[in-house]
């Protein structure tokens, strides 16, 4: 496994990470024993990342990686590295009650983070929303903090604009910003990317695969399970799915060219556009983590690259990534001060 280093202030670690959500939420009921052999397999085979939240199924996700770092073999164990996102607020049932990012919120999070995952240091820990109620500049010196008593090794952010960005920096060193890229969410191209190559920042990429839209494995006539997040996706909506499904099988043809699946050349096509951009790839199964990895093998030429973004050219997909009420509480959609 190759491996990429996440920005001036940021660790190295594997150019692919596992996001590991899918395995306690959002997605449908996941197998435990298999999410188990599915981050071994991916320490296995190199990977270092590992990408978590607080608010996945409620600490399952923390849990479920904590059994599977204490029974991974200890080679493997300790190369592991948390990303951690944390803020987000729960109820019994799994309804989304805001965020939290007051530094006394901070500090209670990262207590209980440690002790689900069996760890007494947190690699990269993040607020997943901006807390529209608190200055970013007081998350962020919780976090450092944390980070001045050990307990956390680096700060990230999660799906914050340029302004936000910026004062985040100008507080604390920020090793990258996790946030949503891929072949059919470009929106960061635009100012987010660059401003964070100006500052030295990396980015972790999730939704790389836009949840399965784009893996070359989704069909229209898919039954999704009860509290599938897809289900209320506008990009899996009737008419925009159908739209969105055209786009990949441009991509199949393009993949055929070049002996390889239609993930890999997703995944891939990521893995190109910055030495500083990690892809989180969300497998669940051993089966579609191995495929996933491969495409740190493939390799993109000009040609291939100018083929790629003719086949899917910038904000041809149908459909906002999130459903209206959450687009609302990104603040990497709102457009940075200097331009409005």
């Amino acid at each position: 496994m190759q491996t990429r280093t996440l920005g001036a202030h940021g660790p190295r670690t594997s150019a692919l990470g596992l996001g590991c959500m899918g395995m306690s939420a959002l997605y449908g009921p996941a197998d435990r024993a298999e999410s188990v052999a599915t981050v071994h397999a991916a320490l296995d085979a190199g990977v270092t990342l590992l990408d978590t939240g607080d608010f996945y199924g409620m600490g399952h996700n923390e849990l479920l990686i904590g059994e599977a770092l204490r029974t991974a073999p200890a080679a493997a164990r300790e190369q592991a590295l948390l990303s951690v996102k944390f803020g987000a607020l729960r109820t019994v049932e799994g309804g989304f009650l805001g965020v939290d990012g007051r530094p006394a919120a901070v500090q209670n999070f990262a207590a209980y983070s440690l002790q689900r995952l069996g760890t007494d240091h947190i690699d990269i820990y993040r607020m997943a929303r901006l807390d529209p109620d608190v200055p970013v500049e007081e998350t962020v010196g919780a976090v450092a903090e944390l980070v001045q008593a050990g307990h956390v090794r680096h700060i990230g952010l999660s799906e914050v604009g340029a302004d936000t960005i910026r004062r985040a920096a100008a507080t604390a060193p920020v090793s990258d910003l996790q946030i949503e890229y891929s072949l059919i969410s470009r929106e960061i191209e635009e100012e987010i990317l660059p401003f964070c190559r100006e500052l030295g920042i990396g980015v972790t990429a999730y939704g790389v695969l836009s949840r399965g839209l784009i893996s070359g494995n989704w069909s229209a006539e898919r039954d999704l399970p009860a509290g599938d997040f897809r289900s209320r996706s506008p990009r899996f909506s009737r008419g925009n799915l159908e739209h969105n499904l055209g786009l990949v099988e441009t991509l199949r043809e393009i993949a055929k060219g070049k002996g390889v699946t239609v993930a890999q050349l997703a995944i891939a096509w990521v893995l190109a556009q910055d030495p500083h951009i990690v892809p989180l790839v969300g497998a669940r199964t051993r089966e579609r983590l191995a495929e996933s990895l491969s495409a740190a093998a493939v390799t993109l030429d000009d040609g291939d690259l100018r083929a790629i973004e003719s086949a899917v050219p910038a904000g041809s997909a149908a459909g906002e990534r999130y459903p209206a009420e959450q687009m609302a509480l990104l603040d990497s959609e709102k457009r940075s001060r200097s331009d409005t």
